[in-house]
This record gives structure tokens, C-alpha cells and sequence, in this order.
């Protein structure tokens, strides 16, 4: 019941900047918690950062100062705001939510990060 769409992705230089957007289906967006994940070839799916349904974010201490995790709730839409790229960042990026015990999952936007 739960559909998750990622967008912004691309490549970008070192130093540089992205926006991703998720928007998400139905009403439970408004109060759900949301995440970014990524997956790096070879590499396991990671917490990339984390808000809830009241706007508490978390974040994993590899992005933290670089990303900002947001959400307009009137469009439906969780941000990933990611400034001062590295090449380490480089991943397929999930947009992730929980409902009803079971996650719900974006099919991803590629973000690579090389000069």
C-alpha cells in the first residue's frame, strides 16, 4: 500500500552539492517516521539519517554536518540535502519508511561523486 519514489540523484564533483527527494504514498506520511539509506557496491545497505513524524533527526556520524534530513509533510516528501560530497558517498540511496511492522522501501537514486 506504501509507495516510495526517489529522485535527484546524479553525478556530482567532489565538494559539491545534491538534493533527494522522496515522495511517499497516502495519508500515514504525515505522522511515519522516515530514513535515507545507501548501498555502496560490495557494501552493506547503511543508515545514512533518520526523522520522525515530529521532526527529530538522527544521523550517521560519516554525514553528520554535511546532510540534512527534512520533510514537508504538505507535499508528501522527504529531503536529503547532502553539501561537500566525497567520493565515499557515492551509493545507491533509499528512501525508507516503517508501517504496520513492515518496510517499505524506494527502488533508490544513484548519487556519484568523482572529478
Amino acid at each position: 500500500q506504501v509507495q516510495l519514489v526517489e529522485s535527484g540523484g546524479g553525478l556530482v564533483q567532489p565538494g559539491g552539492s545534491l538534493r533527494l527527494s522522496c515522495t511517499a504514498s497516502g495519508n500515514i506520511f504525515s505522522i511515519n517516521d522516515m530514513g535515507w539509506y545507501r548501498q555502496a557496491p560490495g557494501k552493506q545497505r547503511e543508515l545514512v539519517a533518520h526523522i520522525s513524524g515530529v521532526g527529530s533527526t538522527n544521523y550517521a556520524d560519516s554525514v553528520k554536518g554535511r546532510f540534512t534530513i527534512s520533510r514537508d509533510n504538505a507535499k508528501n516528501t522527504v529531503y536529503l540535502q547532502m553539501n561537500s560530497l566525497k567520493p565515499e558517498d557515492t551509493a545507491e540511496y533509499y528512501c525508507w519508511t516503517p508501517y504496520y511492522g513492515m518496510d517499505y522501501w524506494g527502488k533508490g537514486t544513484l548519487v556519484t561523486v568523482s572529478s
